[in-house]
């Protein structure tokens, strides 16, 4: 318990707006210790990544007692604090997703995300209802005895392309935002914005210490923290980009193996 304690503590601290957070992140549990050895702060999973490398497709598709199981072995593997991405939490009632959460603190996470849109398709829930849920939350995570940190996803920016986000889409993120923080949320995450300007606006006017994912277009981290960014995510390209890795390893090394065993390895069949 003391130590679940302390690294809650730990993770909460680290969002500092203008010194973001990185997280890069992992799926599995040698990931999560690959990211580790770089000097990692702190570990987040990412779902679609999970997801993936179980053979299964994003939006809670992949059973929640195997990401739960997946997530201990994680926590098992690193000393540093784990969040969990929980996607909408495995259930549209409060309740289920109080128990959802539960299962995550239970299996050592100290932090999750939590969306506000329905997995099906994609379409954002009422942010009274979404507060709901968070209020939720926060009740289990109290009642056991955590300070569990609530990261509350915002889709907001999803809803249309990038090129048409707009002022009026921020003033929507800040008001859900409030709602969320008296919901009891710790953070707001607003994957799919990278415009500069609507990002500094929404980090200035959150209650919430913010969150940017990673996309082509995002801005550098030097912009992100001058312009008050507090979290820093990667979603699934550290995924993406350790399979095309590993595809191309893998195509290298049986390329030479055409049927002429002069042009194999030198080791070829010793390992």
């Amino acid at each position: 318990m003391t130590d679940r304690m302390h690294k809650a503590e730990q993770f909460r601290a680290l969002h500092i707006a203008g010194n973001p957070l990185v997280l890069f992140n992992i799926w599995d549990a040698g990931s999560a210790r690959a990211v580790a050895a770089s000097g990692a702060k702190a570990i987040a999973t990412g779902s679609w990544s999970v997801a993936n490398a179980d053979n299964f497709p994003d939006g809670e598709r992949i059973p929640l007692v195997l990401a739960i199981d997946n997530l201990r072995r994680i926590v098992g593997a690193t000393d540093l604090p784990v969040t969990v991405d929980l996607e909408s939490g495995y259930g549209d009632a409060p309740e289920v997703v109080g128990e959802t959460i539960s299962l995550a603190i239970k299996a050592g996470a100290v932090g999750c995300n939590l969306e506000d849109s329905f997995p099906a398709n994609g379409k954002l829930r009422e942010t009274a209802d979404q507060s709901a849920r968070i209020r939720h939350a926060r009740q289990t995570a109290e009642a056991n005895k955590t300070r569990f940190f609530i990261n509350a996803r915002t889709d907001v920016f999803f809803q249309s392309p990038a090129g048409q986000h707009d002022a009026a889409m921020v003033t929507e993120a800040i008001e859900r935002a409030h709602a969320y923080a008296k919901a009891g949320a710790n953070g707001l995450f607003a994957p799919g914005l990278a415009d500069i300007t609507l990002i500094a606006r929404l980090a200035k006017e959150s209650p919430l210490p913010l969150n940017i994912m990673v996309c082509d277009t995002t801005p550098s981290l030097r912009v992100l923290a001058e312009h008050g960014v507090a979290r820093v995510s990667h979603g699934p390209r550290p995924y993406l980009t350790a399979m095309k890795a590993l595809e191309e390893a893998a195509r290298a090394a049986t390329g030479s193996a055409d049927g002429n065993p002069d042009n194999y390895p030198a080791d070829f069949g010793n390992n």
